[in-house]
């Protein structure tokens, strides 16, 4: 049996991925909230839709978008 793998995409990490990640398991924001969650949905209704009164919800996978 081939037991090779198929990759659908090869990982790229700059320098501000490790910066965050360690920052999120140092402050102990590694749920699917907290002030980047937070900081990223505002910024994301604000691109979008150009008006403070509507939401953008992160969530973590389509399956909970679906939910």
């Amino acid at each position: 049996m081939n037991n090779n793998k198929i990759w659908l995409s090869s990982p790229h990490m700059g320098g501000s991925e490790q910066i965050y990640v360690t920052e999120a398991f140092d402050t102990n924001w590694v749920a699917p909230l907290g002030p980047n969650v937070k900081g990223f949905e505002a910024d994301i209704s604000k691109f979008l839709t150009n008006q403070d009164e509507i939401y953008a919800a992160a969530l973590t996978s389509g399956t909970a978008a679906l939910h």
